[in-house]
């Protein structure tokens, strides 16, 4: 390879897994048998030297370079795998159950790699937090059991258990990276007792805790440490907002420190729940995505000083490169699935993918490279994986029919180059990645996620945010020559007739007085005033269903059944576009109170907006005397 980090990712289908090179050359390695049996998980050990992979007679073990098998453990029916940090343990997780006797079975095993002997067992119920956690020197070992942290030594493990520490009602506990680890334990609020969460130094868990923070509202908690291990973000999470306002629960998000000298309540000016949030590999700065959709996405200092404010957006993951040089904010899951890479040092964007249905994301070793999969089961079509350079450009592209992981291979940050100074051009794309970016593609108008029954329509104005950026006129999800019909009858009003509805009171428009209007056969519903209101889908002007990559290079757009504008000659006078505006706040302001009718929450703006209603008919009264 010509790159400084060989690269290298794995990537398993329902029958098979794959182990491809990275870039600049995308083939199988070829020393690797691939087993002919459904596969179930693999792991690579983080310094990338070995390679476990599930199969339903037991668990391989090769060696990550030469795909050369080590070891074949004779333990079927595995679910989960995990290396120690320096790859010398293996550790297998079954699933839970009783002996013929009544005891439990031990299905929590841990092997030495060298030798593939099984070294300790465990009973360990639950899947979540299953395997034991090492310090990085591998002198430690850690596990929870009940409210009792157990200490081991994995260089004698048939000692048993050499420390422990009973901490009543503890559900969680995080060992810290670095030279001189910690424990962080969380305790949930019970019985009207506040949660906690507190350290203690591993070589001492004796002695009192060294930090400890108090707080309510916390049923459940993630904990990161940064990887110095001398600071640890803690969100803390509740199943129910006891406000009713929103349908997350409630969150918050703490910074301690190891030390004792520094807690702090991070301060998040956007209400909603915290999406994600993560520690730079300086240890120096975290980034948080927060926030009702658009979230908001901030950078933090150790400090919790401000450092950037990227704004809002759909957003709902963050992630550093291995450098702390980029910084990638995406939108997964139910979002679009875009992706914008960003310059740490100038905290500039430089780069949009739209990397669609994407269940994975993650960077590669040398940080110039994206790795995007579509997995089952959470979709089972289009599986495969993608990757991406950093400026954008797809290198690669790999489909497969099933596809349940796939990952880079892993190396240690000693061995990652530094990132250059300028960034590199892309390299070549792969025959694949030519082959799927020269299928031609519609244009899709980008704008809000639409459900299958209701693309190719409006969104109702009750739905756009203008104090988010949005616009009182969405744009539809189709734009194809095909006419959307509902029910028999057409969504989009012949080319005589006006999108929009005609407000009383206003002056009609001279190019609709000729028009008649088209008797609308749709549900109807009352009013606020009890009179009768139409119901039906809200309709947009022609103009809105153009293609948006014609509108964007400034072509003309001819459409079918329109008027060619004339040049020099506006169809609405200053006054009219003035009542027409008027009237579309009203409009706007009719929904939210539709909405706050049936007991939605609105926001401070909005209610804002609602106030200003009688000004706003003011002055649409003074207008409609002028003309």
């Amino acid at each position: 390879m010509s790159q400084q980090v060989s690269q290298q990712y794995a990537f398993r289908s329902q029958r098979s897994v794959g182990l491809v090179g990275g870039s600049p050359t995308y083939d199988l390695v070829e020393a690797f048998q691939a087993p002919d049996a459904t596969t179930r998980t693999y792991q690579y050990s983080p310094d990338g030297r070995l390679f476990a992979l599930a199969v339903p007679s037991g668990v391989r073990v090769h060696q990550a370079e030469t795909a050369a098998l080590l070891h074949e453990l004779a333990i079927p029916d595995i679910v989960e795998l995990r290396f120690s940090p320096r790859g010398t343990y293996l550790s297998t997780w079954e699933r839970h159950s009783k002996l013929g006797d009544g005891t439990q079975n031990k299905n929590l095993r841990i092997f030495s790699v060298s030798t593939g002997e099984e070294l300790i067992s465990f009973s360990q119920k639950y899947q979540d937090a299953w395997d034991v956690q090492y310090t990085i020197s591998e002198s430690h070992a850690i596990r929870l059991v009940g409210s009792e942290i157990q200490v081991f030594n994995p260089a004698e493990w048939e000692k048993g258990i050499v420390d422990r520490l009973k901490v009543e009602g503890a559900s969680a506990v995080m060992l810290s990276p670095g030279l001189n680890p910690s424990v962080a334990i969380f305790v949930p609020e019970k019985k009207g007792q506040p949660a906690n969460v507190r350290i203690h130094a591993l070589l001492n868990l004796s002695a009192p805790p060294t930090c400890r923070k108090t707080f309510f509202k916390a049923e459940k908690s993630q904990i990161k440490w940064n990887n110095l291990g001398t600071q640890v973000l803690v969100l803390t999470q509740t199943d129910v907002d006891s406000t009713n306002r929103s349908y997350y629960g409630q969150s918050g998000l703490y910074l301690l420190s190891a030390a004792g000298n520094f807690d702090v309540r991070i301060a998040l000016d956007k209400e909603g729940p915290i999406h994600d949030f993560t520690w730079s590999p300086n240890s120096k700065e975290f980034g948080v995505v927060y926030g009702f959709m658009p979230a908001r996405a901030m950078l933090f200092d150790q400090r919790v000083r401000t450092l950037h404010d990227f704004g809002t957006s759909f957003y709902n993951y963050i992630s550093f490169n291995s450098q702390s040089r980029l910084l990638l904010l995406g939108g997964f899951g139910n979002l679009a699935g875009n992706i914008d890479i960003y310059d740490r040092r100038s905290l500039t964007k430089i780069s949009t993918i739209d990397a669609s249905n994407t269940s994975h994301c993650e960077w590669s070793a040398d940080g110039k490279f994206i790795l995007t999969a579509t997995l089952s089961p959470r979709l089972r079509v289009d599986n495969g994986i993608k990757v991406w350079y950093l400026l954008g450009q797809l290198v690669h592209v790999q489909e497969c029919e099933e596809l349940y992981q796939a990952s880079w291979r892993p190396t240690l940050l000693d061995a990652v180059p530094p990132f250059p100074s300028v960034i590199p051009p892309a390299p070549a794309p792969s025959a694949q990645a030519a082959a799927a970016s020269a299928k031609p593609s519609l244009a899709r108008p980008l704008g809000a996620y639409r459900p299958p029954g209701a693309r190719g329509q409006s969104a109702s104005l009750a739905y756009i945010r203008e104090e988010d950026g949005g616009s009182p006129t969405g744009t539809p999800r189709g734009s194809g020559t095909a006419t959307p019909t509902r029910q028999g009858r057409s969504l989009v009003p012949p080319p005589n007739i006006p999108g929009r509805r005609h407000v009383p009171g206003a002056p009609a428009s001279p190019n609709t007085d000729s028009a008649k209007p088209r008797k609308r056969k749709g549900p109807k519903e009352k009013g606020e005033d009890g009179g009768r209101r139409d119901s039906g889908p809200q309709l947009e002007s022609p103009a809105a269903a153009a293609p948006i990559s014609k509108v964007d290079s400034g072509e003309p757009v001819a459409i079918e059944g329109s008027t060619p504008p004339t040049s020099g000659v506006e169809s609405l006078d200053p006054v009219q576009k003035k009542v027409r505006n008027l009237s579309k706040k009203l409009k706007a302001i009719d929904e939210l109170k539709e909405k706050a009718m049936r007991g939605q929450h609105l926001e401070a703006t909005q209610l804002k907006k609602i106030e200003s209603e009688a000004d706003i008919r003011k002055e649409l009264a003074a207008l409609s005397s002028l003309s």
